[in-house]
């Protein structure tokens, strides 16, 4: 039913968990995460669907090379019509995507509109008048932010700062859930997200925000969106044109993790609906 797959794109590795059959549904995860992040919905909802979650390049286990990787938004699309290429699937997806993964995924939608079947969102930006928090000013911040990293890369020291800051972005993960994170937070991928915060200037979403707004309004989609959230204000969550809003008060950055049960009767219910 299931099995992990590894693609090569431009010459890289990408690690991809590909489960269940039907459908197909791609998820995308974000920072500081991995194709993890999804396991719990991908377990709900691969008996109906064939469910892909790569690691994004530099994240876990898919490789990047820094130097030569195109991290403008026509870059990102192009990386992910790449993977879903590779995993040969020629019609229209359900897509899932948070944080980054938003990025990369409307990013792709807008550049790909008819391979998208419907569109679910969770705790992402796609805004030209978004404003950094705190921690993407510090890694935007050329010496600061690999002062930042290189305090993460102190074994006991970064684990505790990586607790507290991820828990301030969500009370319901767990203290394993968090270990786990800073456990794959590891020196390359360190430097990727220095890289990425640094290439991407929300201005770059002016004329994309509105092409974006136009594949929402065609095809089925959702907002899912934790209101405890210290990086995205929860008004962003009615930018995004969505036909459904669900504000989940309780949950922060993180929904995926932290209530996988309710992002998997969500999703099941929107992939479902256009799947039949």
């Amino acid at each position: 039913m299931g099995r992990p797959a590894l693609l090569r794109i431009d010459g890289r590795a990408v690690h991809c968990e590909v489960r269940g059959e039907g459908a197909p549904a791609l998820f995308l995860h974000g920072n500081p995460d991995t194709s993890r992040l999804w396991s719990g919905v991908v377990g709900s909802l691969q008996s109906r669907f064939r469910c892909i979650a790569p690691d994004l390049p530099g994240f876990g286990r898919s490789e990047i090379d820094l130097d030569r990787f195109d991290f403008s938004l026509d870059g990102m699309a192009a990386w992910v019509e790449a993977v879903v290429t590779a995993c040969g699937v020629p019609e229209p997806v359900n897509l899932a995507v948070h944080d980054f993964g938003g990025v990369y995924g409307l990013a792709w939608a807008v550049k790909h509109p008819q391979r998208v079947r419907s569109i679910a969102i969770t705790n992402t930006l796609f805004q030209a008048d978004y404003k950094w928090h705190f921690w993407a000013r510090i890694w935007r911040t050329a010496g600061l932010g690999e002062l930042s990293m290189t305090t993460f890369g102190v074994p006991v020291l970064g684990r505790a700062l990586a607790r507290l800051s991820i828990r301030a972005g969500s009370r319901k993960l767990s203290l394993a859930q968090i270990d786990r994170m800073f456990d794959e937070f590891t020196p390359s991928t360190r430097a990727m997200v220095l890289r990425l915060y640094r290439a991407t200037d929300p201005q770059r979403f002016a004329g994309w925000e509105e092409a974006m707004l136009e594949v929402t309004a065609r095809v089925p989609s959702l907002v899912l969106w934790g209101d405890h959230d210290p990086y995205i204000p929860k008004r962003y969550a009615e930018r995004f044109g969505a036909r459904t809003v669900v504000h989940l008060a309780d949950c922060g950055h993180w929904v995926p993790s932290e209530e996988p049960a309710v992002a998997s009767g969500e999703l099941l219910q929107l992939f479902g609906a256009v799947s039949q």
